[in-house]
């Protein structure tokens, strides 16, 4: 019996023993891949603008929500610059995938735009030439991005977009509504691609607002839904201060069911100001 007995305090320490060498490398792991996910998030807060552009007659304004999992860390990102013609570039584009190559490939495509923008003004063109250049890095990814220029002096607004969600506005005379424009498929999946431009003038006060699809898209919403939730927003929040329709833009991301980063953009405008 003592023999017995032996053997069965052996066998359960030996059991507590690969529990606990278990446990530590669950830990480890556990340790390693929070690790990565604050070195991919810390890595995303730089490759991000760290202010915005606030230009006359114009202000703009932004939120970001990493994905709800805590885990992933997506290539969201957004961006606003003063051009040469004197126009504010804005962008707002989502990579696929979720780790640290998206975020990598989310810098490229962020300064590929900035680049281009210098060489020209056209978002169209802008965004043909950022393919081609994404595509000449063969990084293997594909994101979608809008990019847009306004003129505050003039109220002329052009728009293109590469595969990604449609930008949504409203004006101080109660018109709101989706800018349902013709696109180009996404950066970084054909070369030679184009990107059709939509052209507008703004004449009066009012409100664009920029979201990429974390934002309106999820298990629990359409994404129709969920942009005539932004829509309702930003026909009511169009004249109030930018950043917080940002901040309520981005809680329909919480309607959603979203895993997925969000990200939002506003661009409040002033009106043309008469001459003299």
């Amino acid at each position: 019996m003592r023999h017995h007995r032996t053997a069965h305090v052996d066998s359960a320490q030996e059991a507590l023993l690969t529990l606990g060498r278990l446990v530590d490398q669950a830990l480890e792991r556990i340790r390693i891949q929070r690790a990565r996910v604050e070195l991919a998030e810390a890595l995303q807060r730089h490759l991000l603008p760290p202010q915005l552009p606030q230009l006359p007659h114009i202000a703009i304004a932004a939120r970001y929500t990493p994905s709800r999992d805590g885990l992933d860390v997506g290539g969201d990102w957004y961006d606003a610059f003063p051009m040469t013609n004197g126009s504010v570039g804005v962008t707002i584009g989502d990579v696929q995938g979720h780790d640290v190559e998206a975020i990598a490939f989310m810098g490229q495509a962020r300064t590929s735009l900035r680049a281009l923008a210098s060489v020209t003004t056209d978002p169209g063109e802008i965004l043909s030439r950022t393919n081609d250049l994404l595509i000449s890095m063969s990084c293997g990814l594909f994101a979608t991005c809008c990019f847009l220029t306004f003129d505050p002096r003039s109220g002329a607004l052009a728009i293109s977009r590469a595969g990604h969600i449609p930008m949504v506005w409203a004006t101080a005379t109660g018109w709101s509504g989706i800018v349902l424009d013709s696109g180009g498929p996404p950066l970084g999946i054909l070369p030679g691609e184009t990107y059709p431009v939509t052209r507008r003038r703004l004449t009066e006060p009012g409100s664009l607002v920029l979201v990429t699809d974390g934002v309106v898209e999820g298990p629990s919403c359409p994404i129709e839904k969920g942009l005539d939730e932004v829509v309702q927003l930003v026909r009511g929040g169009y004249d109030g201060d930018p950043d917080r329709l940002a901040g309520d833009v981005i809680k329909v991301a919480d309607l959603t069911g979203h895993r997925d980063d969000a990200a939002v953009l506003v661009v409040r405008y002033a009106g043309i100001t008469p001459a003299g």
